[in-house]
């Protein structure tokens, strides 16, 4: 007889519970092809349960094709492709819950590589008001086809803050919102076309080789000065688009000097089809001196395609990027592309275009630049004052959300990763986002990421970077 533990106070119908209970011994081969199972009278008595429940329980496994029926014999087991015993544990790649079993993230006492947001910096109220009010005003409209570029709210809302803050004059018309730069930078080598060669600065953004890799495109890793991506290397390459992070460039630190980017453009304005690509992808975070103009705002050849997202001034699962187009793209991308449905939802647009209009996205960046400033400054001075400060020496500190971080010392990068990983640190190297062959003038740097540090635990995370900076044996 067929004997399984029912949770009664479970949200889970009982019914529900006794056909999971027979599916599984089912599929693991505890009831074999053909076996009959107990009577509905029988069953329901041994498991103390009423004969609805398990009618209810059999007839769904029979909809399923797991039970058959004969005429005034009862009920039988069917015959799967794969009866065969599972090893326990393995029913399938999902949880309980139904969450996918992945590798368990690593957690580190103090993270030094990655760039996450702390949950009290989200503007939660704010962003929970604006969401009621979209719903109030927006209505049945939330359920409409959106068109290909992003509703036109949001795009007017971008425009007016790349033209107050950025000094762009973008018209909402050249905006196209998409769902993350991985998504745009696609759609851009679909419009560009791939037979174009792209290059790219060498360190850099380690994502972007493997998205023109996985295009199938021509793409050729690009090294950097003092002033960033070096003309005379590009200048002797067959790249036609560039791609690159004048602002404040990752992971170097980088400000591109006026003179570099003019460069650039008289590079791309001299033969057609020359393109640059500017990332702009933190610039909101600059804690001294005005901003940065952007290369698109200096460039009268109509060659620059501008690209920002939100994911580093709000947080990364808003997954809303942008790219602004020159006139001309914009008009091949309308002949050729527009068929592409927009990739965020309305709800989120309207939300965000709401955020920017009133004022929200302007306080919030604000604040954020005092937390920045105060975890970096926190940062620093914990370096300075620490038993290895002689050791180390703070580049590119003024903008973004990370610096570098010069060692002396013998060891290996990986090494030193390894013995800080050891000890609970995350570290990551300037020699980790270098494509091809190591270059040993970019040994022995740190790239410092300090927006999701935990300053209450700064003084432990000292003492436990002395024990690997000061052990150079062992």
């Amino acid at each position: 007889m067929l004997t399984y533990n029912f949770e009664k106070n479970s949200k889970t119908p009982l019914y529900e519970q006794l056909y999971s209970f027979i599916r599984e011994d089912i599929l693991a081969g505890q009831l074999p092809p053909h076996s009959k199972l107990p009577s509905k009278r029988a069953l329901a008595q041994h498991l103390t349960l009423s004969v609805a429940t398990v009618q209810n329980a059999y007839a769904q496994l029979i909809a399923e094709g797991y039970l058959y029926t004969k005429e005034k014999q009862g009920h039988f087991v069917s015959s799967l492709e794969t009866n065969a015993p599972r090893e326990k544990g393995r029913e399938n790649s999902f949880g309980e819950k139904g969450e996918e079993l992945l590798p368990k993230k690593e957690e580190y006492f103090f993270d030094l590589k990655s760039n996450s947001l702390s949950e009290e910096n989200f503007p939660f109220s704010a962003w929970a008001k604006i969401m009621r009010e979209v719903i109030s005003e927006q209505g049945k409209g939330l359920l409409q086809p959106l068109q290909y570029n992003g509703v036109p709210e949001l795009r007017c809302a971008i425009s007016q803050y790349l033209l107050h803050f950025r000094g762009m004059l973008a018209s909402p018309e050249q905006i196209i919102i998409g769902a993350g730069s991985e998504y745009l930078y696609n759609l851009m080598i679909q419009l560009l076309g791939k037979e174009v060669s792209y290059g790219f600065e060498n360190p850099g953004y380690e994502k972007l080789h493997r998205i023109f890799r996985m295009n199938r495109v021509a793409h050729f890793p690009l090294g950097m000065d003092a002033d960033g991506l070096s003309c005379r290397e590009l200048r002797c390459s067959p790249v036609q688009a560039v791609h690159i992070s004048p602002a404040h460039h990752y992971p170097t630190g980088i400000v591109m000097p006026i003179s570099r980017r003019q460069e650039l453009l008289r590079w791309a304005a001299e033969q057609k089809g020359r393109y640059i690509i500017e990332d702009d992808y933190d610039s909101e975070f600059r804690f001294s001196g005005r901003p940065i103009p952007t290369l698109f705002s200096i460039d009268e050849q109509q060659r620059v395609i501008y690209l920002n997202t939100f994911s580093k001034s709000i947080a990364p699962s808003i997954r809303i990027s942008y790219m602004v187009l020159p006139w001309e793209l914009l008009q091949r991308f309308r002949q050729e592309m527009s068929f592409y449905s927009c990739t965020v939802p309305s709800f989120e647009q309207y939300t965000l275009a709401k955020f920017i209009r009133g004022g929200g996205f302007e306080r919030h960046i604000n604040r954020m630049k005092k937390t920045y400033r105060q975890k970096r400054d926190a940062l620093i001075e914990a370096l300075q004052a620490s038993a290895f400060a002689e050791r180390v020496c703070i580049h590119e500190e003024k903008a973004g959300l990370h610096f570098l971080l010069s060692i002396s010392t013998e060891l290996a990068d990986a090494e030193i990763a390894r013995r800080a990983a050891a000890v609970g640190v995350r570290l990551s190297f300037l020699s980790e986002y270098l494509y091809g062959e190591s270059n040993s003038s970019y040994q022995h740097q740190l790239v410092v990421n300090y927006s999701g540090i935990d300053l209450s635990r700064l003084p432990e995370a000292m003492r436990r970077l002395e024990e690997v900076f000061l052990a150079e044996k062992g």
